[in-house]
């Protein structure tokens, strides 16, 4: 693998220097990144092409290295995007791993859903990445939502833009650099692959027709990490119908932080915003210096989080519990084997 290309995988020089004191380093065994995910596969950039394996459990864009026979995670992540599980248990979906920045994407045509952009805002805060919110077919709107969006994304840059006629694209593409992951982050039909497209200049995903009721239509089916020449890497999701929320506070408060503002002057430390006397969010709403709407999302979320946070715990002490349990059979199997030499 030429410097070149593993530099453009986003390579740099403190993974290699946590290479050359991993132990695997000095076996010979070679590494690579993972830039797509399967059901049941993934597949593996490194230096002679691209491998592809049996292998769950790894995410996109993990860095990952081999003894010649298996394929193990080499590095840890910096950072990763992640949800919860659509099996609605206590694992997370992860949908990205080191990456830079996420685009939130959100199409303005016909009109853009504030609280959906929320929900993705308190995922990208999350990660430990950078949020950039995207408003795609900027062509198609009937006016300027940049101003909508940038009351409820506090601290994050918010471009419109449109694939079709290139109107704000070179605003995205200052925003990209070689040897930086950038993954996308939107609803099915929000124009994610039409935007790769438009920025790599000639077409390298796939793209379909918005539905007759306005809905989007899957075009990607799978994760995967894409290098442009001259912008660095993408990583393509399949457009998400449902937003579900981990097990992590911070991105909430940082989605949030008026409400939080708001809430160190309310009378009561443990006030729920609801009926309280002396509440500052509910004084705040009364005077139409806060959206109930916004407000109302808020709490949506923070039960979200608190209930997958609770489901989280509940399953690390089952965890423990089948773990204890199956340590002492195995001991009591182990005395009774002794116990039986012993006769002997």
């Amino acid at each position: 693998m030429t410097d070149r290309i593993i530099a453009n995988l986003g390579w740099d020089e403190e993974r290699a220097q946590d290479w050359q004191q991993n132990p695997l380093s000095a076996t010979g065994a070679f590494f690579g990144r993972v830039v797509r995910v399967e059901r049941t596969t993934i597949h593996i950039a490194h230096e002679a092409g691209l491998h592809t394996v049996m292998a769950t459990g790894f995410a996109v864009g993990d860095w990952v290295a081999t003894d010649g026979e298996t394929w193990v995670s080499l590095l840890p992540r910096r950072t990763q995007l992640s949800r919860q599980s659509s099996d609605r248990t206590s694992a997370e979906q992860i949908l990205a791993a080191n990456i830079d920045a996420v685009f939130v994407i959100e199409p303005v045509h016909p009109t853009p859903n504030l609280r959906r952009v929320e929900r993705m805002l308190t995922l990208a805060w999350a990660s430990g990445a950078r949020p950039i919110v995207v408003l795609t077919k900027h062509d198609l709107a009937e006016q300027d939502f940049v101003p909508d969006i940038e009351a409820v994304a506090h601290g994050v840059e918010v471009f419109a833009v449109s694939s079709t006629t290139g109107h704000n694209l070179s605003a995205v593409t200052a925003l990209i650099h070689p040897g930086q992951t950038f993954v996308f982050l939107g609803p099915s039909g929000a124009g994610k692959s039409s935007l790769v497209n438009a920025l790599a200049g000639h077409d390298i995903l796939a793209t379909a027709d918005v539905r007759g009721d306005g809905r989007g239509r899957h075009t990607t089916t799978r994760r995967e990490l894409i290098t442009i020449d001259g912008l660095g890497c993408i990583i393509d999701t399949p457009g998400i119908r449902a937003v579900g929320m981990t097990a992590h506070t911070h991105g909430l408060n940082a989605t949030f932080d008026d409400i939080l503002d708001l809430a160190q002057h309310c009378r009561f430390t443990d006030c729920a915003h609801a009926s309280e006397p002396g509440c500052a969010v509910t004084e705040a709403v009364a005077h139409s210096q806060l959206d109930p709407a916004r407000l109302d999302n808020y709490k949506r979320i923070e039960r979200e989080i608190a209930h997958h946070t609770r489901r989280k715990e509940t399953h690390s002490r089952a965890e423990e519990r089948v773990e204890t349990k199956s340590r002492r059979t195995a001991k009591r199997v182990i005395m009774k084997a002794k116990g039986r030499d012993s006769e002997r």
